[in-house]
């Protein structure tokens, strides 16, 4: 069931968090960010998702009228399926420029009505994407996983979708529900974070523009949210967390010497 993070007025965020079922694929939440009549549909997965994310979101509003889809980065649980969006939908997709020729490859060549025009491509530093009365923003999030990465940060609800960085690994099935203790909750984010963030440095950069905004949520793409204490207790676990590049040394990059079974 979809989980409604804020509604306020003419602004709601919601989550849907259950819609890969068993190990049909790596656990993916997807957002959805209404304001009056523009939308925004943030990181919406592949083709696994298509079908049961449009039959829950048209609980909110037709996928015809999406405005927006954002793409954190381009991996296929983010962007995938972007040929049917493009397809079914007058969106615009939303992502780095660094990718805005890679993407393009999930559109067959033949497809009508996919090229340039339906693609607003960010800088590195990000910016405002406006939403009719208010801005959703693209937040530099280089190398946490992916060289080019944004987070959106929603300033009306005060929700920072955060992409890869604090994702957790849960058991499935588990509650949607905030994550306000983090102490226990680091050992499900420990392993996925030292592999999948570039180097300690980055992460740090990327604390210290957070700490900035004083998010009320962190809503990661994959696990739980995390609200109140857990924030701030995250964020400087993070900021000390040896990831990446920091573990690395001689013996990973060894010619290899037996057969692959």
């Amino acid at each position: 069931m979809p989980t409604v993070l804020f509604e306020r007025d003419n602004h709601r965020v919601v989550v849907f968090n259950d819609l890969v079922r068993g190990d049909d694929g790596v656990q993916a939440n997807q957002f959805l960010v209404q304001h009056g009549n523009q939308s925004a549909l943030v990181d919406p997965g592949g083709a696994l998702l298509y079908t049961p994310l449009t039959l829950a979101l048209s609980r909110y509003l037709q996928p015809k009228d999406l405005t927006y889809i954002l793409a954190s980065h381009q991996d296929p649980d983010i962007i995938g399926a972007v040929d049917r969006w493009l397809m079914y939908t007058g969106a615009t997709v939303v992502c780095s420029k660094l990718w805005g020729r890679f993407v393009p490859h999930s559109v067959p060549h033949y497809q009508k009505n996919a090229g340039t025009d339906r693609y607003l491509l960010l800088d590195d530093d990000g910016g405002l994407i406006p939403m009719g009365g208010t801005d959703l923003m693209a937040l530099p999030a280089h190398f946490l996983h992916s060289v080019g990465n944004f987070s959106f940060y929603d300033p009306t609800s005060r929700i920072l979708l955060s992409g890869d960085v604090g994702s957790s690994l849960v058991p499935s099935g588990a509650p949607y529900e905030p994550v306000e203790n983090f102490g226990p909750h680091s050992k499900t984010m420990l392993g996925f974070h030292r592999r999948y963030m570039a180097s300690r440095r980055v992460a740090r950069l990327w604390v210290a523009m957070v700490r900035e905004l004083d998010p009320e949520w962190i809503v990661p793409q994959h696990g739980l949210p995390m609200r109140g204490a857990a924030i701030g207790e995250f964020l400087s676990w993070l900021e000390n967390l040896d990831c990446g590049s920091d573990l690395l040394g001689p013996a990973d990059y060894r010619i290899p010497r037996r057969a692959v079974a």
